[in-house]
């Protein structure tokens, strides 16, 4: 559901401009996308693996595009598109989703986290952090990229060893 809303908001804002949930129409176009991503991730195992791995790479490729200084545009939103269709086939193919599960997850805790503090202790502005969070991150001192990266680390680290002998035995189809 998630990715789903933020990839039609960003949608909107790469092909129409303006900012982030900064129209209607960009609500609108996330809520819709969002729905559809759940629907289709509820019935279909397949699909919501294949939309965790999208979001994996689409997340990981326009959050290092921003950090090396590229604003989001049209662009940028192309290559995230790209990746994620590459990171969806690529879990697909492999049988990757135990893993993909556990990088998604442990990069978007750390990212959470230090965006948060980022935003609070830096006085970081909505505007800019909704636009590149991080950039902001670099920018504003080496020490947040430390904790990021050991957080999603420990996060990966401590998600796999919980799960070393787990294996995900996918769901049946709900239709």
């Amino acid at each position: 559901f998630f990715f789903g809303f933020g990839l039609g908001a960003q949608s909107v804002q790469a092909l129409l401009g303006g900012g982030f949930f900064g129209t209607v129409t960009s609500w609108a176009v996330g809520f819709v996308l969002a729905l559809i991503f759940a629907v289709f991730s509820y019935l279909y195992y397949i699909v919501a693996v294949a939309i965790m791995g999208g979001s994996l790479g689409y997340g990981v490729v326009v959050a290092l595009l921003g950090a090396i200084g590229f604003p989001f545009a049209f662009i940028t939103w192309i290559i995230g598109i790209i990746a994620a269709v590459a990171m969806a086939f690529i879990t697909i193919r492999f049988n990757l989703a135990k893993y993909v599960i556990i990088a998604a997850t442990a990069l978007g805790g750390a990212a959470l986290s230090i965006g948060t503090l980022v935003m609070g202790v830096n006085g970081v502005s909505m505007e800019k952090a909704s636009g590149n969070l991080v950039g902001s991150m670099f920018e504003g001192s080496p020490f947040w990229t430390i904790i990021f990266i050991v957080m999603a680390l420990a996060g990966m680290f401590v998600q796999w060893r919980a799960g070393q002998y787990y294996e995900l035995e996918p769901y049946e189809n709900r239709i």
